[in-house]
């Protein structure tokens, strides 16, 4: 089929609440088309499937129409957020000039937020940015052998703790990924992961953003998850990891999980995920730990999945391929 999609208009473009000189804001959130991730052409990140947004051949010229179409639906929010599908410093993908344009257009809101793999943050950028900016780095796993095996992310945890102290030490905002159950971990390894992995970012980060996995069109997951071999985190898993982080780390910690509650994102039973994801809206500007006040029957059956998972050394969805009875059996 055709791709009817044009590279003069912006991937998606939609309004969210989030915070911005400690006051919660509504932000505008723009996903540019572009020419696309530089890692992509060697394997890419196994997780993601934003290939899927980018184009051959997108100009300048289309940017700036893209930047238009934007403006256009732009209605003085103090917070703007600009994704790309790779990184925002990377001059292949996004030209200097067009980032410079983007500096001034927006130079009046309060907090300008895009995201670039650590080796295009130098000092020759950095001194670039303006000060409202926030730079969004994803680290997804301080563990070299996860960040490397997991994700192939392409560098190693030390290239994002270099990249985050340098924007700190020229007052640049740091908001750090980190991905909830990459591929290949189970359950509990993956809320241990995400823990200690906060902890390592906390030192150059004002903001820590727990990523749930959720399960992206032609990725390497997809496949794993299809056949039954990988299952996107329990609800009550990135409820634990805030839990375990109160009053453990600096930054502030949040999560805007995509796809919350289909299958093919973070999920408990279906009963009760839409109360479970409002509380991490609360959280996400109360830091308040009570917010996650939560209960359901469900969560005895994510522990025996836990526990299920850690007996059996198994990433996959044990509740669907063994059933509760099995599970009780295993352990």
């Amino acid at each position: 089929m055709k791709d009817r999609r044009t590279p003069s208009e912006p991937e998606a473009l939609w309004k969210e609440d989030d915070m911005a000189g400690g006051q919660k804001v509504r932000a505008m959130v723009v996903i540019l088309r572009t020419n696309g991730c530089c890692w992509v052409r060697h394997g890419g990140c196994t997780m993601c499937g934003y290939r899927e947004a980018s184009l051959n051949n997108v100009t300048e010229k289309d940017l700036e129409s893209q930047l238009e179409t934007a403006l256009s639906r732009y209605s003085g929010e103090p917070f703007v957020k600009i994704y790309t599908s790779g990184s925002f410093l990377d001059d292949n993908e996004i030209p200097a000039p067009f980032r410079k344009k983007v500096y001034e257009t927006f130079s009046g809101c309060s907090r300008l937020l895009f995201e670039s793999r650590p080796e295009f943050i130098t000092e020759e950028t950095v001194k670039e940015l303006p000060p409202n900016v926030t730079v969004a780095l994803g680290l997804e796993s301080s563990d070299p052998e996860v960040l490397e095996k997991s994700v192939h992310k392409g560098f190693a945890p030390e290239d994002i703790r270099r990249a985050g102290t340098l924007l700190k030490s020229h007052n640049i905002g740091v908001r750090t990924y980190l991905l909830l159950k990459p591929p290949f971990l189970t359950e509990s390894a993956a809320i241990e992961d995400a823990v200690s992995s906060a902890l390592f970012a906390d030192g150059f980060s004002d903001e820590i953003s727990v990523n749930p996995l959720n399960v992206q069109h032609g990725t390497m997951v997809e496949r794993l998850w299809k056949k039954g071999e990988f299952r996107p985190p329990w609800i009550w898993s990135l409820f634990e990891v805030f839990r375990r982080l109160s009053g453990k780390v600096s930054a502030r910690v949040i999560s805007s999980p995509s796809g919350g509650g289909s299958q093919r994102g973070v999920h408990n039973c279906g009963q009760c995920d839409r109360s479970a994801l409002d509380a991490i809206e609360r959280f996400n500007f109360s830091q308040d730990i009570s917010d996650l006040n939560v209960s359901c029957g469900c969560a005895e059956k994510w522990k025996l999945c836990m526990e299920s998972g850690k007996i059996l050394g198994t990433p996959a969805d044990v509740e669907r391929d063994f059933g509760n009875e099995l599970m009780l059996k295993v352990i």
